[in-house]
């Protein structure tokens, strides 16, 4: 599955597999506003992909407007986990679940939520940037708008105001009619987060945002982390230490061994997880002794 076929089902949940299609979510079911940042957490997770069981008893509050890093070794089930947060592990065949997810208090798995719903006031940034390349950076911004049938009457401050938080507005206010797929790498990821805060999510995942960047377009990026934080809940999957100390205030350290699913090892402050863990693993892990 293509970044932009990823995206299409993120914001339509064309795909809902959890969900009758008759099903719609009450008015009042989830926050309707989606301006104020949200608490996550995750109580009894595990995720199985077939037969093969990925993630075990993961348990984890994400809390409100602050910025959670998951950090941990390729395969430890770090992104499975992000996307189990808001309702894309379902889009994978085969892909199964238990345990549930609340989003200050309402389970977002509850069979009376519609994933595209969910996907609106949780919103997701992938590992390389998508933007459509063919639509105009005034129409990447507003996508999710669309899709998700949003209507206003002051599109022009939506984009400007997404722009601005991205980062971006000042290097692209006179190119708003160029396409998305002819800026910079960089600027394709900001305009991608641009897209995904206009519609006032309540949460922001992050799925290694950086890790095809460049080392200024990656200190930017983490600066609009840092500047949304304040009113949105961010948790960022990162294999990047250095970047996990600036970014975050939470910090989980995932771990899978001889094929096992991937756990939890230890929580906690990040400046604990990093100058002072409690786990020997988690120790080893940060000091680069492994992974």
């Amino acid at each position: 599955m293509t970044n932009e076929e990823n995206m299409t089902e993120v914001l339509t949940g064309e795909t809902d597999r959890r969900v009758a299609s008759s099903a719609t979510a009450s008015p009042t079911s989830l926050r309707v506003d989606g301006v104020t940042a949200a608490e996550l957490h995750a109580k009894g997770v595990h995720a199985w992909f077939g037969e093969r069981m990925v993630l075990e008893n993961v348990d984890l509050v994400m809390e409100r407007t602050k910025v959670t890093a998951l950090i941990g070794p390729s395969g430890c089930g770090k992104s499975t986990f992000l996307r189990i947060l808001n309702r894309m592990h379902e889009i994978v065949p085969g892909a199964s679940l238990a345990g549930s997810v609340d989003l200050d208090g309402e389970d977002i798995y509850d069979p009376n939520q519609r994933a595209a719903t969910i996907r609106r006031h949780i919103g997701m940034v992938f590992q390389r940037p998508n933007p459509f390349p063919a639509m105009s950076v005034r129409d990447n911004v507003l996508a999710g708008l669309r899709f998700n049938r949003i209507k206003s009457k002051h599109k022009d401050e939506i984009i400007e105001e997404a722009l601005t938080k991205a980062g971006l507005w000042s290097e692209v206010r006179d190119r708003l009619k160029d396409m998305g797929g002819a800026l910079s790498g960089g600027q394709q990821q900001r305009l991608c987060i641009a897209r995904a805060l206009a519609v006032k999510p309540a949460v922001l995942l992050m799925d290694e945002p950086c890790s095809a960047l460049d080392p200024g377009s990656t200190l930017r990026i983490e600066q609009t982390v840092k500047e949304i934080a304040h009113e949105v809940t961010v948790v960022i999957v990162t294999h990047n230490m250095q970047q996990a100390q600036r970014v975050s205030d939470k910090t989980a350290f995932f771990l899978s061994q001889d094929g096992n699913p991937g756990y939890i090892v230890e929580t906690g402050k990040t400046e604990d997880i990093f100058a002072r863990p409690q786990d020997p693993r988690t120790a080893d892990y940060v000091q680069g002794r492994f992974g």
